[in-house]
């Protein structure tokens, strides 16, 4: 995952004045009932009733359902990218880094809902945004295979068309296409992932 920034996007409120704290938490709250049980069947007046709030409280975050959940998506995918991107810092040898890099992305994703996958994939303003990250995904791992080989540590493959499979597979695991023919929830896939990298480019 690697941050990527839109026209419009919108992430955790900013909040100010009275009641800054308390709606910054709140939002939390949301983030993280959405993504363990989805979000396509819970109203506001479910959101509300959940997180011990007033509708007009959540309206004070976003103004409508739609904003409230795409804002949701986009603080998810930001605070993973923050700490996927903090687990690769750490290592230095270029086969680590990418599988340091493609672990912390299944990690990130470990414990998130199919319910909220899917929903994700059926509400078009969020799976653009899941979508986005997945291409910038793709692109970081493109960036850790071209180390390894300028390194001399994996093989001399066609960089452009190996980074061109991955992000297809990524995709596949983002658009819900990978669970539905394999069975594998998406972290799962992510960790068959890194493993079919590492044995394939690094030189024995």
């Amino acid at each position: 995952m690697t941050a990527t920034s839109a026209a419009g996007d919108t992430s955790a409120p900013k909040p100010t004045g009275r009641g800054a704290a308390r709606r910054s938490a709140l939002f939390e709250e949301l983030v993280t009932l959405l993504v363990s049980e989805g979000f396509a069947r819970l109203t506001l007046d479910d959101l509300a009733a959940r997180l011990h709030c007033s509708k007009r409280t959540l309206y004070g975050i976003a103004d409508s359902k739609e904003q409230l959940v795409r804002a949701a998506v986009v603080h998810f995918f930001r605070r993973a990218t923050k700490r996927v991107e903090s687990v690769l810092a750490s290592e230095t040898e270029p086969a680590r880094r990418l599988a340091a890099y493609l672990r912390a992305v299944s990690d990130e994703l470990a414990p998130v809902s199919p319910q909220f996958f899917d929903d994700v994939a059926a509400f078009e303003p969020a799976a653009e945004v899941y979508e986005r990250n997945t291409r910038a995904a793709a692109g970081r791992v493109q960036q850790l295979i071209e180390e390894g080989v300028a390194a001399g540590v994996f093989r001399q493959v066609h960089v452009p068309f190996a980074a061109d499979v991955i992000s297809s597979v990524m995709v596949r695991i983002q658009q819900r296409r990978v669970a539905a023919s394999t069975g594998l929830a998406d972290a799962e896939a992510y960790e068959h992932l890194a493993e079919l990298l590492l044995n394939g480019l690094t030189k024995s």
